[in-house]
């Protein structure tokens, strides 16, 4: 049975607030309307795609939809209702069975929703997907709460919504001169059934320029998995003047020993780093029987953990670091320390946090015999 899907994008958009109409506003670098196009192309169920365009769109339309596999678009009317229909007449020339009408402002559309719809289109009978309403309905008048509505039954209409072909090509005949909200309720006016089936929450409409800051941190979530890393380690005191923790030298009584500059706290943050992408530890990358490192700045050691996250594609989403310790006092040092790692590891101090704690004077650090740090970081990569 041949499938068709009409790309809905004539609309103006006027809620959007911007001078771009929303369907071609960019999406993770890419227009809105170029991102529900793919949807219905990837799908195997779906056999042309075509879509209904404003008459002023047409550069726009091209420049979205180089290299897609699209029919020629179509010129809408003055309403969604009439570009439909403009829509419709112009698929009859394929001869479909099927047909999928879908809004190129819902750009994140489930191949399972288009499945639900598709199972659900039967002689007689069409399909729309939709999401039951769990919040309380209240009317509002002049800015205060009216009554309640009665939430049984109530679903939020979604699209695609879909329907034997000839039968709502000749419903949307039916329906000149009278408006409605969408196909299905012209569907239901032309005595046809309407099935309601599962939509979901990220086929949601572009509507405002918050739903597509909405839209682009779920097209990140569903292109990135966050790792977790988690790094500790100990350096003992020996004689010096001084100690090197969180890429600081800060006055001391004592040294911390080790066969680079002993930072306890950058050697923590390392460790989690590499952990976190699955790249070992930081005794494999810089061993201490290389004496390339010795007395080595572990700046260099925590930027190549970052520049190993950064090989992969990935980026750090925060830093978490606890230094522990009866001597020196981290408090005072606390915000430089931050800024430090902040530099090295090339992000802003506010995704690093560092804090201080002692053993209550009980085990090495707390007879002042050395001093710990453990590390968690929290690595976003490619999924």
């Amino acid at each position: 049975m041949t499938t068709a899907a009409l790309l809905v994008a004539a609309g103006r958009g006027q809620r959007f607030g911007r001078a771009l109409p929303k369907q071609y506003a960019a999406l993770a670098g890419r227009p809105v309307l170029r991102h529900a196009a793919l949807s219905l192309l990837q799908h195997p169920g779906i056999d042309h795609v075509v879509a209904v365009i404003h008459r002023d769109d047409r550069a726009l339309y091209d420049s979205a939809t180089d290299g897609l596999a699209l029919g020629s678009p179509v010129i809408g009317g003055a309403t969604r209702q009439q570009s439909v229909q403009h829509g419709l007449q112009a698929l009859a020339a394929l001869g479909p069975q099927t047909v999928l009408i879908h809004d190129a402002a819902r750009p994140l559309l489930p191949a399972d929703v288009i499945d639900r719809v598709l199972a659900a289109v039967g002689p007689g009978t069409g399909a729309i997907a939709a999401l039951p309403v769990h919040d309380s309905l209240r009317r509002a008048l002049d800015g205060t709460i009216g009554e309640e509505l009665d939430r049984t039954g109530v679903w939020r209409a979604q699209t695609p919504q879909g329907f034997r072909f000839e039968e709502i090509l000749h419903a949307h005949s039916l329906a000149e001169g009278a408006e409605h909200s969408d196909d299905a309720s012209i569907a239901r006016a032309a005595g046809l059934a309407v099935a309601v089936v599962d939509g979901a929450e990220e086929n949601f409409k572009i509507t405002t320029s918050g739903d597509l800051a909405r839209a682009e941190a779920l097209l990140r979530q569903q292109a990135e998995r966050c790792h977790v890393g988690m790094g500790f380690d100990v350096h003992r005191f020996g004689p010096g003047q001084g100690v090197r923790i969180g890429g600081l030298d800060i006055a001391h009584d004592q040294s911390l020993i080790g066969h680079s500059d002993a930072d306890v706290a950058l050697h923590a943050l390392t460790d989690a780093i590499l952990g976190a992408v699955g790249a070992g530890d930081i005794g494999q990358l810089f061993p201490p029987t290389d004496m390339r490192w010795r007395g080595a700045d572990s700046a260099l050691f925590l930027a190549e953990a970052v520049a190993r996250v950064q090989a992969r594609g990935g980026h750090i989403g925060n830093l978490d670091l606890t230094v522990i310790c009866e001597r020196p006092k981290i408090g005072p040092h606390r915000e430089a320390m931050r800024a430090r790692i902040a530099d090295i590891a090339g992000l802003e101090p506010t995704v690093v946090n560092v804090k201080a704690t002692t053993t209550e004077r009980l085990g090495f650090t707390g007879r002042g015999e050395g001093i710990a740090a453990q590390a968690v970081a929290t690595v976003w990569l490619p999924a």
